[in-house]
């Protein structure tokens, strides 16, 4: 849905009480004896505790993002998709750490870190654009500066980099499906469509810009 503008509230809304909804799930899997009812082992106590951490600081980030820095208007179709991603992490990354018996190590402090970059390279590189395009003398304009100067995609890289870190922190070899699919999901999918709007909306401005940038991995793709 690229270029409308319609603010479609009732779809932000939905996806904020399907993201409360899955918040809750989580909450009673990793604190409330959920595995028990599924006859599963017990987990780590901090680890579930950073576990949700994780899940309430994306909560947070990503409704910061759906009400007041995507501006575009959001289908349906897309009210109901997006919500299934956040059921992965919060739901799925709960369970498959969340019966994790081993306590937190320098392997977790690494995956805390990235989930904190991954986190901040997202935010910040959708902040700064924002307001950039809140400057009228902006307006119709591409924006080519702060972080997307690095990648005209860094901030699907940031999201893959904070979703490899929530991986990383369940300790649960099953989880690196999630990251792989998310990496295969933006270069098959999601890219390719953004970039064919790209070229559409503002021409060789961002012919120029892809050519000389880097994708989505700063410095390497």
């Amino acid at each position: 849905m690229y270029g409308s503008t319609d603010r479609s509230m009732p779809q932000r809304f939905l996806i904020l009480i399907l993201e409360c909804i899955f918040l809750l799930i989580a909450f009673w899997f990793l604190f409330m004896e959920g595995n028990q009812f599924f006859h599963l082992p017990k987990g780590d106590v901090t680890r579930n505790i950073v576990l949700f951490a994780f899940s309430i600081i994306t909560f947070f980030r990503m409704n910061y993002m759906v009400f007041f820095l995507l501006r575009r208007g959001i289908t349906w179709g897309e009210a109901l998709n997006v919500p299934f991603a956040f059921a992965l992490y919060f739901i799925g990354f709960s369970i498959l750490g969340g019966i994790v018996d081993k306590p937190i190590d320098s392997i977790d402090s690494f995956a805390i870190f990235i989930f904190l970059a991954g986190s901040g390279i997202n935010s910040l590189s959708e902040i700064l654009r924002d307001v950039w395009k809140q400057d009228k003398r902006n307006k119709g304009k591409l924006y080519t500066g702060g972080l997307f100067k690095y990648a005209v995609h860094i901030n699907y890289f940031g999201d893959l980099v904070w979703v490899s870190g929530f991986a990383l922190l369940t300790r649960n070899g099953w989880s690196i499906i999630i990251p792989i699919a998310l990496f295969c999901l933006f270069v098959f999918y999601n890219i390719p469509v953004h970039d064919r709007y790209m070229r559409g909306k503002y021409g060789e401005p961002f012919r120029q810009y892809e050519r000389g940038t880097k994708k989505l991995i700063p410095f390497i793709y």
